[in-house]
């Protein structure tokens, strides 16, 4: 049964003393908690026309941007999914709760922690996962608690497990496909014969159910896409002419780059029709970002059917609205194509938040801020106290004034080998506003395996390591010394 709207608000008042948390709860009104829509995308680099991107087609997730803030420096911890989700999620770094692989669940090693949406939920909102929220689950049911976190949830999440392989449609034969197929298809049909255009559905359906009870939401609706493979329906394809997306900007590895930074591109070559071994052929190349760009208007005419859901149902202006993604991904550049590594295109993530009674919303924020940031946001918005152990930091300054300089660094990481039995390093990374340090440590813990710097001042690009510089050594030690403060006591290797 919906919980009573009195009890929910004095559930509240017994957490916070009988005071809302900062102006921005006070400002939803007495009587009257916000909701929260928390809508994630998988493997979305910025790479939106609110994010400056003149080519791609994505009207309703800048129209969210207009009448919210967009964050333009937002950074993952991990680029990689399962490790940045249960990061996020638990708002603590992938070193504080040993989750780095996309095996590993993070109640198995910090069974006790309370996730965003739990915390919610124990205090009296009904939360719901509709899609891939956390990592989505691909062991048999037989293998023991899903990693889609039942303990976050008032109901069984849907559209949470499967590999992503098996979002492909089959003519003729409803089952889909037995095995892994190509990086990419084109055909016309129905949004909805795919598995996000089923979350949308679903979603949407959610959102009218929830409009018509008193007991404040938590919808977390999880879509998969823009992820390999690059499948959208064909009326997505043909919003783009042959030609009209350009190539890679910076096609080769960074000069100077140690080899433990690159990777083979096993991702996309686990795919049939890729070539096993070198660069991936211009045509084909040409195919796949035509699809990922195709891939990003699918989803953007999705998340437009939940915000005009919720406007038409009259939420608006009392749902707080979070846009985000678990980290970016490369598409030829650096000879990189997917995720796993410790740079720009990898690290740097969309993030989009629109609160009822925003100052100066359509402003956008160039501050540093990181995913981790997203669990004390939500609950300071929401009135509800701040939880013990969080590693993030509320992004609230920046929702009052987009100027505000937000963090001094943010901080990711990445094991070396990915796709790996046993990983051999451990790459961090550093962002400050100038420059990003990379430090290449043993597992074995027995030093250096590399160093990597660069300055997006005078090199956007990353095309050189200047890390060997000599006359840049004073700024590799305070670069240096800055990461070792931002790292968690339980960093891995010490």
């Amino acid at each position: 049964m919906p919980l009573n709207r009195r009890r929910f608000l004095q559930t509240v008042a017994a957490a916070t003393g009988g005071a809302a948390v900062g102006h921005r709860a006070r400002a939803a009104g007495p009587g009257r908690p916000r909701n929260v829509l928390f809508i994630a995308a998988d493997d979305l680099r910025p790479q939106l026309g609110c994010y400056g991107d003149p080519v791609v087609q994505s009207p309703h997730l800048d129209a969210l941007a207009a009448r919210g803030r967009l964050f333009e420096r937002a950074y993952c911890q991990q680029s990689v999914c399962c490790p940045s989700r249960s990061s996020l999620m638990t708002g603590r770094r992938p070193d504080s709760i040993r989750v780095w692989d996309l095996q590993t669940y993070f109640r198995h090693t910090v069974p006790e922690v309370v996730t965003l949406p739990q915390a919610f939920k124990n205090r009296g909102y009904f939360t719901q996962d509709i899609g891939k929220i956390y990592h989505n689950d691909t062991r048999p049911l037989s293998a023991g608690p899903r990693m889609y976190d039942l303990a976050s949830w008032s109901v069984p999440p849907v559209h949470a497990d499967g590999e992503h392989w098996r979002d492909w449609v089959v003519p003729g034969q409803p089952g889909g496909p037995k095995t892994k197929q190509g990086a990419y298809q084109c055909l016309a049909v129905p949004d909805n014969a795919y598995t996000d255009g089923q979350i949308a559905d679903q979603a949407v359906a959610s959102l009218q159910r929830l409009a018509g009870q008193e007991q404040p939401f938590f919808l977390a609706v999880g879509f998969w896409k823009p992820h390999l493979p690059f499948n959208p329906p064909k009326k997505y394809w043909d919003l783009y002419a042959p030609g009209s997306i350009p190539p890679p900007a910076n096609p080769c590895p960074p000069r100077g780059a140690p080899a433990i930074a690159l990777h083979h591109s096993t991702e996309l070559r686990n795919y049939a029709g890729i070539p096993q071994q070198g660069p991936i052929p211009p045509e084909l190349s040409a195919t796949l970002r035509h699809g990922y760009y195709a891939g990003i208007s699918f989803l953007d005419h999705n998340v437009g059917r939940l915000l005009g859901e919720l406007r038409r149902l009259g939420l608006e202006d009392n749902t707080v609205v979070v846009f985000w993604v678990d980290h970016g991904l490369h598409l030829g550049e650096h000879e990189l194509w997917g995720k796993t590594s410790d740079y720009e295109l990898d690290t740097h993530v969309p993030l989009i938040i629109a609160a009822p009674g925003m100052v100066r919303p359509g402003a956008k924020a160039a501050g540093l801020v990181e995913l981790l940031d997203i669990y004390p946001t939500l609950l300071e918005l929401c009135g509800l106290p701040p939880d013990a152990g969080l590693e993030g930091r509320s992004v609230a300054p920046l929702l009052d004034d987009p100027d505000h300089p937000g963090k001094e660094s943010v901080l990711s990481q990445h094991q070396h080998p990915f796709y790996a039995p046993q990983a051999t390093a451990m790459g961090y990374s550093l962002r400050t506003d100038r420059y990003r340090y990379v430090e290449w440590r043993t597992m074995a813990r027995l030093g250096l395996a590399g160093q990597e710097l660069y300055d997006y001042q005078a090199d956007p690009r990353e095309t050189v390591n200047r890390a060997g510089d000599p006359n840049l050594a004073p700024l590799l030690r305070a670069l240096r010394q800055q990461m070792r403060e931002r790292m968690p006591a339980a960093a891995v290797p010490g």
